[in-house]
């Protein structure tokens, strides 16, 4: 199994320095992956009573993860980088398959792409992308993002994207770039059983609806006439609630249940998740070490 961490930007901050020193210190740790979620846009809370305060909005921080992880790729020299998730369908697909590309490149194919059809109807108005459409776009744009991927020259002509005779320069040093998908619905399964690497899980806490959830994706996989062990499944942890062997009993459920990856993060608090009392950098480093040495020998 694979254990990642996210960067707790909300809580450290974003400068420089705190990503240098917590990305250097989880790759030191041995962590296998660093993790950055992706938002454009935050709406002013203010002025839109009834906002759901578990929903970002404009207080809250986010770097361009294209941007941060090129930053790190050269303060780092092994471990990986992750969206958790960029929202696709918001951006102009081939603009994402040139910057994945390129940071692909930059850190030497560490690259992990995790996509998602998002939630915020005013960050595709402000980017000026079709909301209404999202999920059936998204398609379309995996298709793209592999073409461009895999040839220096591709013509493609769908029902949102024409490319006529033309290619990226670089190319990822792999000539593809692992795609996961983050979201719950029937139809983000059937969409990564078709062309996904994986599934980012973040809704069901350990249990049997856990299991049920990766059996029906199993099932959808080897419907596509895929072998089901190709596609990792990723779920979430946190050290703010229970201790060592709490961590280790949940870890140990994950990996019975066939769970590939798992990505600790301590700041996020929706659905069972539950984040850390603590908001500094050292206590974040700290829960970032304990959760590491727990499961050392499990994974």
């Amino acid at each position: 199994m694979k254990l990642g961490v996210a960067l707790p930007l909300g809580d450290v901050g974003g400068e420089p320095g705190t990503l240098r020193e917590f990305a250097q210190a989880a790759e030191a740790e041995g962590y296998d992956d660093l993790m950055l979620p992706d938002h454009v846009l935050g709406v002013n809370a203010a002025s839109r009573p009834g906002w759901d305060p578990a929903r970002a909005t404009s207080a809250n921080l986010f770097h361009d993860p294209f941007v941060a992880f090129g930053f790190l790729a050269a303060c780092t020299t092994r471990i990986g980088f992750s969206t958790q998730v960029l929202v696709l369908p918001q951006r102009q697909t081939v603009l994402v398959a040139k910057q994945a590309a390129c940071l692909d490149v930059l850190c030497h194919g560490r690259f992990r792409l995790g996509i998602g059809v998002g939630w915020n109807e005013v960050e595709f108005a402000g980017l000026n992308e079709d909301f209404r459409n999202r999920g059936r776009r998204s398609e379309e744009q995996v298709q793209v993002l592999r073409a461009l991927w895999a040839e220096p020259h591709v013509t493609f002509r769908g029902r949102w994207h024409r490319i006529e005779d033309a290619g990226l320069n670089p190319l990822p040093p792999r000539r593809r770039i692992p795609i996961w998908f983050g979201g719950h619905v029937d139809a983000t399964l059937r969409r990564i059983a078709k062309w996904g690497d994986g599934w980012m899980m973040l809704a069901h806490p350990p249990g049997e609806e856990a299991r049920r959830a990766f059996d029906t994706l199993r099932r959808h996989v080897e419907a596509e006439g895929r072998d089901p062990a190709s596609v990792g499944i990723e779920v979430w942890v946190s050290t703010g609630s229970g201790a060592e062997e709490d961590w280790r009993e949940e870890f140990r459920f994950w990996k019975s249940a066939g769970v590939t990856h798992v990505t600790l993060n301590n700041s996020y608090g929706r659905y069972h998740h539950r984040r850390i009392a603590g908001r500094s950098l050292v206590e974040h480093l700290d829960a970032m070490r304990r959760y590491r040495a727990a499961v050392a020998d499990l994974l």
